[in-house]
């Protein structure tokens, strides 16, 4: 007999003068609600071998007979209080033992239809399809303009018929859940939560694995992890990415809504049951980021996939601790957890490793002066860096930057000093001091230039690269306007020099006097001289290179403008006294020719845009080339 009907009375029994009467009006009543709830009950017994009843044996009580399925929860009710009477009047054992048999026929016909209902209407206990039914029509119509009125009565037709089908959809799925919730009540009321659980639980909990194996959640463990190859282990994190936000906010999300509801009169009841159903497929899921963050051959081009995973979780967070409220689920969220905060310790390892590699980069100048590919490499890094910048800031917010540097602070420190504290200011800092390791190690590969101005040059063109690359992304918000005024003040700078040290003997061939009057003898010694400087500059920077358009054209007219102008008042003056003296080869130059050479000029091939597909910083531990890479450009 069931423990349910066998609990003490609050309290004690009623005295009587008359014992038999009292004893025979219960018996009376607990035997009229036997017969009343028998006759609804033994109509569903599925142990019955009567040909009358065959039928219901194989029928489903409540999708076929709904009227017959209240009356049968009805009777069950009736029946459980007549023996709850009966038991509060110690009355006789055998009305109590007729009324168990019917309760236990009735609890096995309950057990059938919980099954039947929860594994035929899966599609329709899916809580996020009928949510996002709710919403299409809506969005469907405000994205066509309301003067297309013959497109808006196609789509209205349309939406009317989805609207319609949304709508009978969410009839069933509410009904189903009533059913449910119905068979819950009375089998947790007649002390069968047990049963009621387990049929739900294992139905539930297939249905939370196989949608999971269909997503290409696969529960690994550590060691398998670190036998893979990184391409291997890239899928399945891209995998997973793509997989997660279905996972928590549709699948566990849904499961949630649903045992709540089915569950409701028992608080106790459906926090065992969901955490029974969703723990286990959490944890796996929760489980293969910190996997990934152990990786043994981490990686600086595996950094992203890092970030990405860790972006995952923090986004999804207010859900994961929404959903996975109960004290028994505290153990996913400790999960979840862990896996943040090593993915935050691989991606802090990564960014050392990315800075040390920096410093440590031994690859030579280029030729020509052009844009480094070391230049390119950190810098198109850098601005898929500056896309992750919530992520970023989380992990690097209470982690200081230990400053070892010569140039003062305000050299690569961009926020103002009350912006210091905040988590953005934090990766602003991270990034310009980043830039700035950069800018170092390209003023010593500079160095190796023989000629000066070639060091200009070089440096204008990678600074200005760095420049471009930040205005162009997220990285100008992050550095501030400050900041690119700066650099590109020294950008100026740099090509002042340039031009300063590059085209100083032509410049300085010029008379210091330009009114002042010369003698032909002199005036070809100024022309042979100029000729001489002019030819020797273009020689040397005919194959240095400004990649950079509207950079190679400022120069190119800043020079015009230095070298042309003074010229040409030279020329103009004494052209014609030094050809009518014999001596016009000397006069090689009209300022129309000195500035078709000075056009030709910075196309030259010391380095191109496409040069640099192939490089890749070298650290200490093993580099695999993805997709993802920053080497690939941007």
């Amino acid at each position: 007999m069931r423990t349910g009907f066998s609990s003490s009375p609050k309290h004690s029994s009623t005295t009587s003068n008359s014992p038999s009467r009292h004893t025979t009006f219960s018996e009376t009543l607990m035997e009229e609600t036997i017969n009343d709830a028998g006759a609804v009950i033994k109509r569903w017994d599925l142990d019955v071998s009567s040909s009358s009843s065959s039928y219901n044996r194989v029928a489903n009580l409540f999708r076929d007979y709904r009227d017959e399925a209240h009356q049968f929860l009805d009777a069950i009710n009736k029946l459980q209080h007549g023996m709850h009477f009966v038991i509060k009047e110690s009355s006789r054992s055998e009305l109590l033992i007729q009324g168990q048999n019917l309760m236990q026929i009735a609890m096995k016909r309950l057990q059938k239809e919980m099954y039947t209902i929860l594994s035929g209407n899966r599609y329709f206990l899916d809580s996020e399809t009928v949510s996002n039914s709710r919403s299409s029509r809506a969005s469907t119509r405000s994205s066509v303009s309301d003067e297309d009125d013959e497109v808006n009565e196609i789509i209205d037709a349309a939406v009317s018929v989805s609207s319609n089908r949304n709508s009978e959809i969410e009839k069933v799925s509410e009904r189903v859940m009533a059913d449910l919730k119905a068979i819950a009540d009375c089998m947790i009321g007649a002390g069968y939560g047990a049963e009621c659980v387990n049929i739900y639980k294992l139905n539930r909990k297939s249905v939370v694995d196989e949608t999971l194996y269909y997503l290409g959640v696969e529960k690994l463990n550590l060691s398998q992890v670190q036998k893979m190859d990184w391409s291997l282990l890239e899928l399945k994190t891209k995998n997973w990415l793509s997989s997660v936000k279905i996972a928590v906010s549709t699948l566990f999300q849904g499961e949630k809504i649903l045992c709540d509801h089915v569950f409701s009169a028992s608080d106790s009841i459906r926090e065992t049951c969901f955490s029974e159903i969703a723990k286990e497929s959490a944890l796996t899921l929760f489980g293969f980021p910190e996997m990934v963050a152990k990786y043994k051959k981490l990686s600086l081009e595996k950094m992203f996939g890092v970030l990405d995973l860790y972006n995952s979780i923090s986004e999804l967070w207010d859900e994961i601790e929404l959903i996975f409220s109960f004290n028994s689920l505290t153990v996913v969220k400790s999960q979840a957890v862990t896996s943040l905060v090593k993915l935050g310790e691989a991606a802090r390892f990564m960014l050392l490793e990315f800075e040390s590699a920096i410093q440590k980069d031994s690859s030579k100048a280029v030729a020509g002066g052009g844009v480094h590919p070391l230049t390119r490499y950190v810098m198109n890094y850098l601005v898929f860096f500056g896309d992750y910048s919530c992520a970023v800031s989380e992990i690097i917010v209470d982690w200081p930057l230990s400053i070892q540097s010569p140039l003062p602070e305000s050299y690569f420190l961009s926020p103002t000093p009350d912006d210091y504290d905040s988590p953005s200011s934090a990766v602003s800092v991270r990034l310009a001091w980043l830039v700035l390791v950069l800018l170092c190690k390209l003023d010593g590969k500079a160095q190796h230039y023989k000629d000066v101005s070639l060091s200009y040059l070089f440096l204008a063109n990678n600074l200005n690269y760095v420049v471009s690359k930040v205005k162009k992304s997220n990285l100008k918000l992050l550095l501030g306007s400050d900041w690119l005024l700066k650099h590109e003040a020294k950008v100026k700078q740099y090509i002042s020099n340039y031009e300063r040290m590059g085209w100083s003997k032509v410049l300085t061939s010029f008379p210091g006097n330009s009114t002042a009057e010369m003698s032909p003898p002199e005036a070809r010694d100024w022309f042979i001289k100029f000729n001489l400087d002019f030819e020797e500059a273009y020689r040397m920077q005919s194959s240095w290179v400004i990649l950079d358009p509207k950079l190679r054209d400022g120069v190119k007219i800043s020079l015009a403008k230095k070298v042309i102008s003074g010229y040409r008042t030279f020329y103009e003056k004494y052209r014609e006294t030094l050809r009518s003296g014999g001596v016009k080869s000397v006069v090689r130059f009209s300022p129309d020719d000195l500035q078709n050479y000075l056009s030709d000029l910075f196309h030259g091939t010391g380095s191109s845009e496409d040069g640099t597909t192939s490089y890749s910083l070298s650290l200490s531990s093993p580099s695999v080339s993805t997709s993802s890479s920053p080497s690939h450009g941007r």
